[in-house]
């Protein structure tokens, strides 16, 4: 079985950085929390902001690392070996520049695509093979403008459309948990 026992949401943490493109994968992490009535607390030991619950039968535990997003895999690593969970049963969303706002797509491994996120997770767990949730926040055109970019809000229009993408993700979710991945897929990126 396929199912998802751990759920990432990518972000850096504090109030700076709260509203960023960077931070999609607090966002959705936070609605879907929200959704299912769990609440995060602090977790000094995992490095980061944990909750867990029952969701359709699954236990399921959720992480919001706080050690900013290059050092996101120490948080990732630590909960993954204290609950001994495989790459295939997590979850990481995080921003995706290669995709325009609006657009959510779940995909199995592959590489890091230059997020430092991804890159820093993959470097710790030794592995690619967990899935992703990208939300797409667009590219800003250049190269050199990527870093200032993803760290500042998105503009109104393009913000109501990552809504509307997490929204449908969010959708999604049970099917994702369940291991129901490849029906997800296709609901969502058929939407």
């Amino acid at each position: 079985m396929n199912e998802i026992k751990l759920i990432v949401g990518l972000g850096n943490p504090g109030r700076d950085y709260e509203d960023t493109r960077h931070n999609a994968g607090f966002q959705w992490a936070d609605e879907f929390a929200r959704a299912h009535q769990l609440a995060f607390r602090a977790d000094g030991k995992f490095h980061g902001l944990t909750a867990r619950g029952s969701l359709h039968g699954h236990e399921i535990f959720l992480l919001k690392p706080q050690t900013f997003m290059n050092g996101s895999g120490r948080a990732v690593a630590a909960l993954a070996l204290f609950y001994k969970f495989a790459p295939q049963h997590m979850l990481v969303v995080h921003d995706e520049l290669d995709l325009p706002p609006g657009t959510a797509r779940l995909k199995l491994g592959g590489g890091h695509g230059g997020h430092n996120g991804l890159k820093d997770i993959i470097a710790h767990l030794g592995a690619r093979d967990f899935w992703r949730l990208r939300i797409g926040i667009g590219h800003p055109g250049e190269r050199s403008e990527v870093s200032s970019y993803v760290l500042n809000p998105a503009r109104r229009e393009e913000q109501l459309l990552m809504d509307e993408a997490m929204q449908r993700a969010l959708g999604v979710a049970p099917l994702i948990v369940d291991g129901k991945l490849e029906a997800a897929m296709l609901k969502l990126h058929s939407a």
